[in-house]
């Protein structure tokens, strides 16, 4: 899992002021909105870390947005909190990922994904947390990362998790 692939001449990097933010249509309106309107200010204040899909052409191709929270360890599955302090938990979020209209069914959100996990990883290898979590904009968001294994919160329909442990024997495995 160290290393993901994108095809030649597209690279992913730390979004900056100067990328067309505002160009990007992926078909879903409130992520085009985060990504032009937010996900600039809420990475300069340090509330989040957001990484773009560059194109040959030096568009923005798609994005992924990381951050952290903390969750109650009754909102996690039985098997996840057994052996947890019963206290708030850390948590990594996948706050948005976004692929550009024209760019879907390409392979990218499964590439932005794996990186996005790739980040995360080595995160926990200095800022532990118990699991990564989203929540998906729709059903068919929810169909892509159950793909992924990420599986629902009790009682949160849209709101999926990967364990640590998942995301450590991805990444070694």
């Amino acid at each position: 899992m160290s290393t993901v692939r994108f095809p030649h001449e597209y690279r992913v990097e730390p979004l900056r002021r100067d990328h067309p933010r505002s160009a990007l249509r992926s078909g879903q309106v409130q992520v085009d909105d985060w990504l032009a309107n937010q996900a600039l200010q809420h990475q300069e204040k340090h509330l989040s870390a957001t990484k773009v899909l560059i194109d040959p052409l030096g568009t923005i191709a798609g994005f992924y947005t990381l951050a952290t929270a903390q969750i109650d360890f009754a909102d996690l599955p039985p098997d996840l909190y057994r052996r947890l302090p019963r206290r708030n938990l850390p948590v990594a979020v996948l706050a948005w990922l976004g692929i550009r209209d024209t760019d879907q069914g390409q392979g990218h959100g499964r590439r932005l994904l794996a990186q996005a996990q790739v980040d995360c990883h080595h995160a926990g290898q200095t800022f532990p947390f118990v699991a990564v979590i989203l929540d998906c904009i729709d059903d068919r968001a929810l169909a892509f990362y159950r793909r992924w294994d990420f599986r629902p919160l009790p009682g949160h329909h849209h709101r999926l998790f990967l364990s640590w442990s998942q995301l450590q024997t991805m990444a070694t495995g």
